[in-house]
């Protein structure tokens, strides 16, 4: 058996510019995609290079119930509004007693969406929002 923590029921910490955007509860799109380029080699059909060339990042969505820390959000996107500045962050990933886990350096940080909560009487689950971002690249700093 393992003594090691790892990453089942854990949340996570935005952070961008030096500025926390406060804690989210999912976090989605941490990856990336290679591009592999084949070139055969000469005089040898039966083999292939396998190059890698260009790599691509997803986008990253946080969501959380409303909180105080949506105020931070609404800040942030209205400093963005007023002039795109791509600024660095991190993401860390928290245990239920928001010891660390791992974190990741996410480099380059601009918004693509905020998504607000839909308010419904009629529903009893929480208002949730989501943010969004795109980034330049991804670095786990332990």
């Amino acid at each position: 058996m393992t003594a090691a923590v790892f990453a089942s029921t854990a949340f996570f910490r935005l952070t961008i510019a030096g500025s926390s955007l406060g804690d989210f509860y999912t976090c989605t799109g941490l990856g990336a995609q290679i591009e592999v380029e084949q070139f055969a080699e000469g005089g040898s059909n039966g083999f292939a290079w396998q190059l890698p060339s260009r790599i691509t990042w997803s986008n990253i969505t946080l969501t959380r119930p409303v909180t105080a820390d949506t105020t931070k959000v609404a800040t942030w996107l209205s400093k963005i509004i007023q002039r795109v500045d791509r600024q660095d962050g991190e993401i860390v990933a928290l245990q239920p007693d928001l010891g660390t886990i791992v974190r990741w350096q996410v480099l380059g940080i601009v918004p693509v969406r905020w998504e607000g909560p839909s308010f419904d009487p009629a529903n009893s689950q929480p208002a949730v929002e989501s943010l969004e971002i795109a980034h330049q690249g991804l670095q786990a700093a332990g």
